[in-house]
């Protein structure tokens, strides 16, 4: 397989497709490699909330913004907690436009695919191998054949990203929490009280060291996470997710002495229940630029949820790299600016996202969480300077 493109993104999700249409506005011949095997091949996951120094801007640098707003969803940005007993701790219906718009990524993966060509997107390209050229370009190898070279080729392969080690010798970490996946299936029509329970946007309920968590998604859908602070490897000894009514009975009995409204969150999912252990990599990760090959997204700092800003740091990426490469002819000097910058960007919100990791389930978790949400109350009610 041969192309004549220069720059190779392996890896179709937010912000490997974002920086695909910033390059493609540029002018730049792109190709994105994928190893899906086409854009409806698997679930792409819950509900996104864009910010608007990051995620939003760079949709407006894209040219995507009001093609987002058909999809956005800015009655969904509320948040109310709950304690085992059922009791409101906190509730904020949060604001009906502006803020942190909700998108769910299936949608944001969608408008994005649709503004690229055709031919961008390479489906059913999983990578084996990169290969360094003598003059400091790339060739990819996946099983069908290889391709290249590439005078830069950008990981936006995430979590287990295949370029990392190219690049950097760390691996995410276990961060001691694993998250059991749910869903709720039309929730407004078939189960009312537990829509108006989960209420516009997000539920948190916590005690007993244990935690749920179950987010408003577009078409009705909730998705939720039943999230518990264990070893690794314990929710496949736990729970028979070959059975997805065991699996249920189980997430029953663990919270036994929750409210039986709570309960019923497990007892009305659908039958896609999922282990998700949450990894991170650690605050601060960087490496030595090499020429040639650069990280942005989880590829380059996995985070874990709680802050928020995986999506978002993606995507700023997507556009802090882009502006680099339109910059001047020194592809290699743009890389390494970019890489410098982004070093030092990331770092506050993957302390956030570190931080929150390790006292989320603590023994005083749920004042712990409500002083922050109304510690982000306070701060949103502040004027603008």
């Amino acid at each position: 397989m041969n192309t004549s493109s220069r720059i190779a993104i392996v890896g179709a999700g937010p912000g490997g497709l974002t920086l695909a249409r910033l390059l493609h506005l540029q002018g730049l011949d792109v190709s994105v490699f994928e190893r899906e095997a086409g854009a409806q091949a698997r679930p792409q996951g819950g509900t996104l909330d864009l910010h608007e120094d990051s995620g939003l801007e760079a949709l407006r640098r894209a040219g995507l913004f009001e093609a987002f707003k058909v999809h956005a969803r800015y009655d969904d940005q509320g948040t109310r907690l709950l304690d085992r007993h059922g009791r409101l701790r906190f509730d904020d219906p949060g604001p009906t436009e502006g803020g942190r718009p909700e998108i769910d990524r299936s949608a944001l993966r969608g408008l994005l695919l649709e503004s690229l060509p055709a031919a961008c997107v390479h489906w059913g390209h999983a990578l084996r191998e990169a290969r360094a050229l003598p003059d400091g370009r790339w060739t990819l190898v996946f099983a069908g054949g290889e391709a290249g070279p590439f005078d830069l080729v950008v990981g936006a392969d995430g979590a287990g990203s295949r370029l990392r080690p190219l690049l950097s010798a760390y691996q995410p970490q276990y961060s001691g929490l694993t998250f059991v996946e749910f869903g709720i299936d039309d929730i407004d029509a078939a189960h009312p009280a537990l829509s108006r329970l989960v209420g516009k946007g997000k539920l948190v309920v916590e005690g007993d060291g244990k935690s749920i968590i179950a987010q408003r998604n577009g078409n009705a859908h909730v998705r939720g996470y039943a999230i518990f602070r264990v070893p690794a490897g314990w929710a496949a000894a736990r729970f028979d997710f070959a059975s997805p009514a065991a699996v249920r009975a189980g997430l029953v009995r663990e919270y036994e002495g929750f409210a039986p409204q709570v309960l019923d969150l497990f007892r009305a999912s659908n039958d896609a229940f999922m282990a998700r252990p949450i990894h991170a990599l650690p605050v601060g990760h960087h490496w030595t630029h090499r020429r040639g090959l650069t990280l942005i997204g989880d590829a380059a700092h996995l985070m874990s949820p709680f802050a928020g800003e995986g999506v978002n740091a993606a995507m700023h990426d997507a556009l802090a790299l882009a502006r680099q490469l339109g910059c001047g002819a020194d592809w290699d000097l743009a890389v390494a600016t970019f890489e410098a910058a982004m070093f030092e960007r990331v770092v506050e919100a993957a302390q956030a996202s570190a931080d929150g990791a390790a006292t989320h389930l603590s023994h005083d978790g749920l004042a712990l969480t409500e002083a922050l949400y109304r510690s982000h109350l306070e701060a949103a009610a502040m004027p603008a300077r």
